[in-house]
């Protein structure tokens, strides 16, 4: 690799807003604001809207969505202007 090029890899913390959840990993990402963890260091932190804590999937809050009863209705909407077009 070229020197001077690359972004600093560092360590971050990503934190998400509605589950609270915080995790350190490294990334080239950058922030103005900073978190103290509970090992001492200071470490730049980055809010996301979703991830493990609060997405629907893992939390068990998935709904299942009708598919069957919009195909239907997609038939009833479609499926005779289609028809008259062909023949």
């Amino acid at each position: 690799m070229k020197p001077g090029i690359h972004p600093a890899y560092r360590p971050v913390v990503f934190r998400d807003r509605v589950g609270g959840l915080t995790f350190l990993t490294r990334s080239t990402v950058t922030s103005d604001r900073t978190i103290e963890r509970e090992d001492g260091n200071t470490y730049p932190v980055i809010d996301v809207e979703i991830s493990s804590a609060s997405h629907p999937f893992y939390t068990g809050q998935s709904r299942v969505l009708d598919t069957a009863g919009r195909v239907e209705r997609f038939e009833r909407r479609y499926g005779a202007a289609a028809a008259r077009r062909k023949g």
